[in-house]
């Protein structure tokens, strides 16, 4: 059998495989063998009596293990077993910490050994009290800005007087009268002066790395910033300014801004924020964004691209960030980003691990405008958005709720009511089963009607979306 996550082989036991013993307890458990070489081939060991002795006391006064250790014997030839249980609790061996990963032993440090520790101790960096906080750290306008978010959400009752202690309990965002560290990352006056590298840095680059046209760096907490980044890419940055309060755009040679929108809030939320600055870097055919921290154990870059569980780094964050609109909680970030470059023609983004952290990069692409939309009259003027200034739809809602498709399917019908559900189809891109699915959920919603026959009639919007 060859070495692997679980096996290792040794030809003779030496005190510094005790790295070895504390990297199989870290992880999830394994076997070292003494006595076998790199092949698996039992070479013998001579003092197996006393290391039957001396290893068990070793593993328990230096490491606080309890391991398995068996004596085998093989053509003549005898060998050791040490069977190393997962341990629940970090393990180090004189102070340094150790994790079998593949079949190699990584040494712990630095932002990957605080998150190692927090997860076994049962707590998330976010849900740790800051000690060095107080209430009089917490900003005020971000706290009302929060509160006007939540009123239009509606996912949390929140009195309009309430306090800003009850509100951070209401959140859990207080234990023992402290300020918990998503408190600060949200809400702080200044959370660069308890976490330095709370920053955002956006770049706009020339056709390769080295060819920095200039630059922005942002400081505040994610209530701000999740405002700032995007007020500061319109001003500077893109050609063309998007409405991030609004719908995904089919704007050519732009990006869509729903797909914009959740790489940023992905990364404000899901990143470590005890590692790098969160980095937007603006390209003249791509637009990036890599934050600190890698994804979650048990999800793969292919998992990203499905239905897949949510497992955020930053629970707390990513909680309180949910109740109030700006992330839902289901996993479905990915997809949308994918799903929303796809429909507007643009190349399949690229989402990846990348330098530790985690890369979403887009691309921009000639997009194919829609033929009811080059031929409107508002040429200046983004259909989606039209929707909500004519009717005053919550178009955000209906996303949300029935998918990125009945956003587009509404705009056709709004700038041709008599238009076919064929045709529908064909402008938008998607099949005509997809189509009369998302109308049949649209009408069933009251969203949208037909009035007459289904060869002569034509299709009408609704003025106010039902609760």
């Amino acid at each position: 059998m060859p070495e692997s996550q679980n096996i290792e082989y040794k030809a003779n036991w030496r005190d510094e495989y005790l790295k070895w013993i504390c990297g199989f307890a870290n992880a999830s458990g394994g076997k070292l063998y003494i006595g076998i070489d790199d092949k698996g081939k039992a070479m013998g060991i001579y003092n197996h009596n006393k290391l039957l002795e001396d290893l068990p006391n070793k593993f328990r006064d230096i490491l606080g293990v309890y391991a398995e250790v068996n004596l085998h014997e093989e053509k003549g030839k005898n060998y050791l077993e040490i069977i190393v249980p997962r341990y629940d609790v970090p393990i180090s061996v004189r102070g340094k910490y150790y994790v079998r990963t593949g079949s190699t032993l990584q040494e712990l440090k630095g932002p990957a050994l605080n998150e190692f520790i927090l997860k076994r101790t049962g707590k998330t960096w976010d849900d740790i009290p800051e000690q060095r906080a107080s209430i009089n750290d917490i900003d005020e306008s971000s706290i009302k800005q929060f509160l006007k978010d939540a009123r239009t959400a509606k996912r949390i009752n929140v009195e309009d007087n309430i306090s800003i202690t009850d509100l951070l309990e209401k959140l859990r965002l207080l234990e023992g009268g402290h300020l918990k560290r998503a408190a600060i990352v949200l809400f702080g006056k200044d959370p660069g002066k308890f976490y330095p590298n709370m920053a955002v840095k956006i770049g706009k680059f020339g056709e390769t790395d080295a060819d920095l046209k200039f630059h922005e760096v942002l400081e505040s907490n994610l209530i701000q910033l999740k405002d700032r980044v995007g007020e500061t890419l319109n001003a500077k940055f893109f050609i063309h300014p998007i409405d991030f309060m609004g719908m995904q755009r089919v704007e050519l040679d732009e990006y869509p801004v729903a797909a914009v929108r959740e790489m940023i809030l992905n990364a404000l939320v899901h990143r470590n924020y005890m590692g790098a600055p969160t980095q937007i870097r603006v390209y003249e055919n791509n637009f990036s964004v890599w934050n600190d921290g890698s994804l979650p154990e048990g999800i793969s870059e292919e998992d990203l691209k499905k239905v897949h569980r949510s497992k955020p780094r930053n629970p707390l964050l990513a909680d309180v960030c949910f109740k109030v609109g700006y992330i839902d909680s289901w996993g479905r970030g990915t997809i949308r980003i994918i799903e929303t470059c796809k429909d507007a023609g643009l190349p399949e983004p690229v989402l990846k691990e990348e330098q530790g952290g985690f890369l979403s990069k887009i691309f921009k692409n000639a997009v194919k405008v829609p033929r009811k939309y080059r031929e409107s009259t508002e040429k200046t003027k983004d259909p989606l958005t039209t929707l909500r200034d004519k009717y005053g739809i919550n178009t955000e809602k209906i996303r949300d709720k029935y998918g990125i498709s009945a956003e587009e399917i509404m705009a056709q019908i709004d700038l041709d009511s008599e238009i076919t559900v064929e045709e529908i189809a064909k402008n938008i891109g998607k099949s005509q089963s997809t189509v009369e699915k998302t109308i049949k959920k649209l009408r069933d919603a009251g969203v949208i009607k037909r009035v007459g026959s289904r060869k002569t009639g034509r299709w009408k919007i609704q003025i106010k979306l039902p609760d």
